[in-house]
């Protein structure tokens, strides 16, 4: 290294989701040293549609990732809402999207999405069965210890391990006993529905039409006189990828409220009866859809929500989940995510040096960067939910109808 080069930080980022493997793609772009903990010994591939727009596709574009990803996605023309009748209620029009942006709004399987960002960090760059178990920093560095009683010390820890994230809790500790921590993210998340969804193998073109479309065809029913709606969303493949909305009280929201398997396998058997029979706008009911699906990758998803305030403290800054847990209904969750990781790994680029002052100032500049579109972001999902599912997270419990004005 010569004098006039900079010294690259050693950047640990938390998580190999798609937070977590974005950030590391762009530390890899830019020769940034980093490390990659992931908790889990395998990642299943588990999740339904995803939907990427023009607010990250730039990104993904200087990334070399746009031509890839779109061979993997349907450029998606249409939102559009049915009552249980199969009547057309209305629907969110994208049909002038490109010609405003320049780019088609984007649906493609998270599984793949998922896939195309971890086939772009070298495998060596990824250590699984690294559970987190506790976080240190000082001036010197941060230091992790993992349930393997491994240790890894670096100079900047990026939190992307979700909205249960680890290293925010132990971030939290720190601040909550220097009377540094905000009283509001001392609370819950808050919590209105589970979602259960899932996604077929490969359908008979004949049998579903929409499948022979060059676009994706989304589709959402809202229950009458039940507090349910459900959505599919023609994929690549001849597949349809396919959920359930189900309503979560207060009291049932207590019983979960700790648990962190938002991918995993549940036992689902009397939530699939339960909507089993729903009609379908492609024809059939919605039986037929998970008949078709591989059952261990049907999951379901409890729909929480929650705004954090502190997204940074020293060596540590918090991406995605980890900082800001939306509904997934607006499609925000992985577009804010790997917006996130782009300010933030912009800021670490500039660094100058590494000194203890240097990198707590540049990560001080992330958060400012995000606020005001985060929040937007999270009113954008609010709104989604209710007018494509009827429900947010506080109207608990009870459906809200959004009648035609005359």
């Amino acid at each position: 290294m010569s004098q006039t080069e900079t010294p690259s930080p050693i950047v640990l980022i938390a998580g190999a989701g798609l937070g977590g493997l974005t950030a590391a793609i762009m530390c890899e772009k830019a020769n940034i040293n980093y490390m990659v903990l992931e908790r889990a010994v395998n990642v299943r591939l588990l999740g339904s549609a995803m939907c990427l727009n023009a607010h990250v596709q730039p990104i993904l574009e200087q990334l070399q990732l746009l031509d890839e990803l779109k061979s993997i996605s349907l450029p998606c023309l249409s939102l559009d809402t049915y009552n249980d009748k199969l009547e057309l209620l209305g629907g969110l029009g994208l049909t002038t999207y490109r010609d405003l942006t320049g780019y088609d709004s984007l649906i493609m399987a998270r599984p793949n999405l998922y896939a195309l960002l971890l086939s772009k960090v070298p495998a060596e760059k990824i250590l699984r069965n690294k559970k987190i178990v506790s976080v240190e920093q000082d001036v010197n560095g941060v230091t992790v210890q993992c349930a393997d009683n491994s240790t890894y010390t670096g100079d900047i820890l990026i939190g992307a391990d979700g909205a249960y994230s680890t290293v925010k809790q132990c971030m939290y500790k720190d601040m909550d006993e220097k009377g540094l921590l905000p009283k509001e993210d001392k609370e819950d998340m808050a919590m209105a529905s589970i979602c259960m969804l899932g996604m077929t193998k490969p359908l008979d073109p004949a049998k579903y039409p929409a499948l022979k479309s060059t676009h994706s065809h989304f589709s959402t029913v809202l229950g009458k006189g039940k507090p349910h709606s459900w959505s599919t969303i023609t994929m690549t493949g001849n597949r349809i990828a396919w959920s359930g909305s189900f309503p979560v009280d207060a009291e049932a929201a207590e019983k979960v409220k700790f648990r962190n398997d938002e991918w995993g396998p549940e036992a689902n058997k009397a939530m699939i009866e339960e909507i089993s029979n729903f009609p379908l706008v492609h024809g059939g009911v919605m039986k037929d859809l998970i008949d078709a699906s591989d059952k261990d990758l049907i999951s379901r998803v409890y729909i929480e929500e929650k705004l954090f305030k502190t997204w940074h403290h020293g060596r540590i800054a918090l991406i995605g989940d980890a900082a800001h847990k939306m509904q997934p209904s607006g499609g925000q969750g992985a577009v804010s995510a790997i917006q996130d990781a782009c300010i933030l790994l912009n800021s670490i680029y500039e660094l100058n040096d590494t000194t203890y002052e240097s990198i707590c100032a540049a990560l001080a500049e992330y958060p400012p960067q995000r606020r005001d579109r985060i929040a937007h972001q999270f009113k954008l999902s609010q709104d989604f939910a209710k007018v494509v599912h009827g429900q947010v997270i506080s109207h608990r419990g009870r459906r809200k109808r959004h009648k035609k004005q005359h």
